[in-house]
């Protein structure tokens, strides 16, 4: 099968489309035939090394749309190929859509690839309301957003929440789910984008939240630190987005940053969400797989307004 790696450190030109093995599950996991891939900011980050890894051959991608290929029995060494060994690996059956989030920086697969195994407790079923390029930009951003507001505990009605980067993938999950519970949000966006973050439930939009506001918890999806903080109040709490790169506390500030964990069961709630219209998917660009470099390079551009997709 072909499958999307890096060597070696770099830029775009570091990205290789190489024939491998098709990967065969373990116990408790399962193969995915895939549908589609998206690209995130996370995969150029593995791509520059920022992970680590030197020396070693690394796959790239983290989310996943496809069909349910083979699954691991159970308590087995090794994998059942055979569709007589459907649901082995829990509720899973061979033919069935899924998506699922493969956890990981540093792995000799990722989901950038024509098949991809996971783990069991990792999938939850496709969404019926969305073809599998929108699915497969969901798993990734949504939990990232659903367990960064975990972290924070904004309390409904009571607290004051600033998302930066709202009108990005996370960040624009992070302020339709909050204000779903009753938060209330401010997000900071570019100008341009004020009518979108609103229309995901954001009370107040800005691009240049004052210095003087202070609220009870920030999200700073865009990664901006110490300003970011400087907006938290005396006590409040601050969640960045890049595990162990959130600035130091100030101030009495609680600081941290998610690192998401892949959670089938989380994510089957947010599928439901997005099928019920709630949460909404974006795409900017389809690519081909053998097209991946291209696509890494149009990542590094910048400016868009959704995800790219690899199509295998």
């Amino acid at each position: 099968m072909r499958a999307v790696v890096v060597n070696s450190f770099g830029g775009p030109e570091a990205v290789e489309v190489v024939e491998t093995e098709v990967p065969r599950p373990g116990a408790r996991q399962v193969r995915i035939k895939v549908a589609a891939a998206s690209l995130n900011p996370v995969d150029a980050g593995v791509r520059a090394g920022v992970f680590g890894g030197a020396g070693e051959r690394i796959g790239l991608g983290w989310d996943v749309a496809g069909t349910v290929g083979a699954v691991g029995a159970v308590g087995a060494v090794g994998a059942v190929d055979a569709a007589g060994a459907a649901g082995a690996a829990g509720a899973w059956s061979v033919g069935d859509e899924v998506v699922a989030l493969h956890y990981g920086a540093v792995k000799p697969l990722g989901t950038h690839a024509e098949y991809v195994v996971v783990d069991a407790d990792a999938v939850a079923p496709a969404p019926a309301t969305v073809d599998a390029v929108h699915a497969a930009t969901l798993p990734l951003n949504a939990l990232t957003a659903a367990q960064a507001l975990d972290r924070l505990e904004p309390a409904p009605g009571r607290s004051s929440l600033l998302v930066t980067g709202a009108a990005g993938a996370v960040g624009g999950y992070a302020v339709r789910l909050a204000a779903r519970r009753g938060i209330a949000v401010t997000g900071l966006a570019r100008e341009g984008d004020e009518e979108f973050v609103r229309s995901l439930g954001a009370r107040h939009v800005t691009s240049d939240a004052v210095a003087d506001r202070e609220f009870d918890a920030v999200l700073d999806a865009a990664v901006l630190g110490e300003p970011a903080l400087a907006w938290v109040r005396d006590g409040g709490r601050y969640i960045g987005v890049i595990p162990h790169a959130e600035p130091a506390s100030v101030r009495g500030v609680e600081t941290g940053a998610v690192e998401v964990s892949a959670d089938g069961a989380r994510l089957a709630e947010l599928v439901r969400l997005l099928d019920e219209g709630v949460l909404t998917t974006r795409v900017a660009e389809t690519y081909a797989l053998e097209d991946a470099a291209k696509a890494h390079a149009r990542l590094d551009e910048g400016g868009m307004r959704g995800r790219l997709v690899l199509v295998p």
